[in-house]
Parts: structure tokens; sequence; C-alpha cells
């Protein structure tokens, strides 16, 4: 009798007492709702918060205001407020006569490069420079102090552009350029020479929003055309150097010499001296050029050879010539940034 009663006690606490208890300590929320809140009766209920832990929130402050730089001429490691940081990019990057369109332009750039670094490499640091994710040098973007930036250019300098920087960045401010919704990675350089280069052809990674497009109004550049000239028996001399098998001479310069491939933008992707094949990267670092985009001339009677060079820099992204023309044409910083890197969404 007594376990009778134990059994049915047991059973009338599984069966009534703790479902009820259950039901008054637990809110249900049907599955498909439980991030929207869609399906409730939202009168007298206060709206949906997300907390975040204060830990939380030191990281989303050190990603926003402050940003880690290193600086490989001293070892150091440099904490800079992230605005003040992007002025001293657009400095050092950009040249401060530039419209002011071009310098919203390449601060939102700069912004945009240095998050998608911080967000990249924030634990461990850059595999070059394991210390911080950015560098100042123009491994990563160069960078510049106010300090150092009146001792190149004079105390006139802060007076007549810092105003101007400021403006730029400060008008910018927060604006990163994103791509399907996630923080892209915007490359610039210096010139294109007419047109920009896919980025695959340079850095073997295929990204949606670094394509080739036409660069217009890039003719005031001091880089846009240059000549470099040297001996024919430097030419030689070098190639043998480097690429012995070349077996080039010359009395047989013009049949070793061969065109293998261009990129879609013009520049030399494979060129061949003999029997060596040689990526055109490897040959603008060879000779020191401004780009792969370039043509070789052989005087034979004067022995000189010119290699006439289109553009300055790796020519992917936006071209800052190229912007600053865009914009002396009329185009505000959206235009440039939205004809420079395709299909993004600047936010």
């Amino acid at each position: 009798m007594r376990r009778l009663v134990i059994y049915l006690f047991s059973v009338l606490i599984i069966t009534i007492i703790m479902p009820t208890v259950i039901v008054k300590t637990i809110n249900f929320v049907p599955r498909e709702n439980a991030v929207s809140g869609e399906g409730f009766d939202n009168n007298n209920r206060e709206p949906a918060k997300i907390i975040i832990s204060d830990q939380a929130k030191n990281n989303r402050k050190n990603l926003i205001d402050t940003i880690r730089v290193y600086n490989p001429y001293n070892d150091k490691v440099l904490e800079l407020d992230l605005e003040e940081y992007i002025k001293g990019v657009v400095s050092a990057e950009m040249p401060a006569e530039f419209h002011i369109e071009a310098l919203k332009a390449q601060a939102i750039a700069a912004r945009t490069y240095a998050v998608s670094r911080s967000i990249k490499y924030d634990q461990e640091g850059h595999p070059d420079h394991k210390k911080a994710p950015l560098c100042i040098g123009v491994h990563c973007q160069a960078y510049l102090s106010l300090d150092e930036l009146k001792k190149i250019h004079g105390e006139e300098w802060e007076e007549k552009y810092w105003s101007k920087i400021s403006e730029a960045v400060e008008s910018t401010k927060g604006i990163l350029i994103y791509y399907q919704g996630q923080i892209i990675e915007p490359l610039y350089h210096s010139t294109s020479g007419g047109m920009t280069e896919d980025v695959v052809n340079v850095y073997s990674q295929d990204l949606p929003y670094l394509k080739s497009v036409i660069s217009p109004f890039e003719e005031e550049s001091p880089k846009f055309k240059s000549i470099t000239t040297m001996t024919g028996d430097e030419f030689v001399n070098k190639i043998s150097e480097n690429y012995s098998n070349a077996a080039i001479t010359l009395e047989n310069f013009y049949e070793k010499i061969k065109l293998i491939e261009k990129t879609n933008s013009g520049r030399i992707k494979k060129i061949a001296i003999g029997n060596v094949i040689i990526d055109g990267t490897k040959f603008r670092e060879l000779f020191g050029l401004n780009s792969t985009n370039f043509i070789i001339a052989y005087d034979k009677d004067l022995n000189i050879i010119d290699i006439t060079t289109y553009g300055y820099g790796h020519g992917v992204g936006m071209s800052q010539w190229g912007a600053n023309g865009m914009a002396n044409k009329g185009s505000n910083y959206l235009e440039i940034l939205e004809h420079y890197y395709s299909g993004v969404e600047i936010r």
C-alpha cells in the first residue's frame, strides 16, 4: 500500500506539477521567429535588445576608433586614432593639391583598407610584420604624421593644406566600401596609363570588385608616360646575369625577344627571351620600370634601348590621378569609387 501511494505521488509530480512550473518560467518563441520576434503581440512589450558584453564593446571600440600600425624604421607599434591615421595616409599617398572629391575617395579607400587589414590580421599581425596588421610603409599604406609632413613640405604646408585634408577625412568619417555585405580590400595606385588592371593578372587572386576598367583623364600625371634608356650592352648583361639560359646577344637581339601574352588592359603578362619565359612583373622589377605596360625599342646603329612605360604602379583598383581627373570633370567621390571598384556599395 505504501509503495502504491509513493508511485501515485511521483506520477502526480511528473505529469501535473512539473509542467506547470516549466510553463510559468520559460518564454517559448516560435523557431522561425526567434530572431525577428514576428508573431508576437508586441503591445506593451519592450523592444528586443542585443546585449553586448563589456569585452565586445571594447573590441568594437578598438576596431572603430583606434588602429595598430607597425613602424619598421624603429621596430615599434603605433596606437593611432583611426581618423587621424587616415589623414596621415591621405597626405602621404595623394598630393594635397588634388581635388577635394579625389581626396575624399582616397580617404574612404584608405579607411576601408585599414579596417579590412585590421580584421584579417587582428590576432597575429601581418605575416610580414607580426606586431601589427598594418605598417607605415608602402608595403601597406604610406603614413606620415603632421610633424613629419611639416618637416618634408615646410610649415606653410599645414596652413595651406591640412584643413583640406581634414575636411576630406572628417566629411567621410566612418564610410567604408562593401561588396555583397563584406568589407573589401580596395587596392589603389598612382597612374594606370589609361586602363586599370584585373587583379588576377597581378596577384593571382580573382576578386569581382577589382576588375579592369577604363581610366580617363590621367594625362596630367608625371608618370603617365616615361622612358627608360640604356645601352644594348647593359640590357644584355642584366638579362644574362639573371637568366643565363636566355643566351641573348646584341647580334641575336631581335630574334630572341618575343611577346608571349598581354592582359586585356595591354600590359605585358609574359615575354620570351630565348628559351626563357619571364613574367611581366618580374621583367618590370628587373629593370625598375614604372609598370608592366611597356614597349621595347632597340636602335642597333646607336646601340641604345628605350623602354617606354605607361602608368605607374601595379594598376589594380583606383587610379589616383584618374580619380583627380574625374573629380576635375565633375564627378563626386561616390562616382569615382563606384567606377574603379566594380559592383560595390559605399556606406
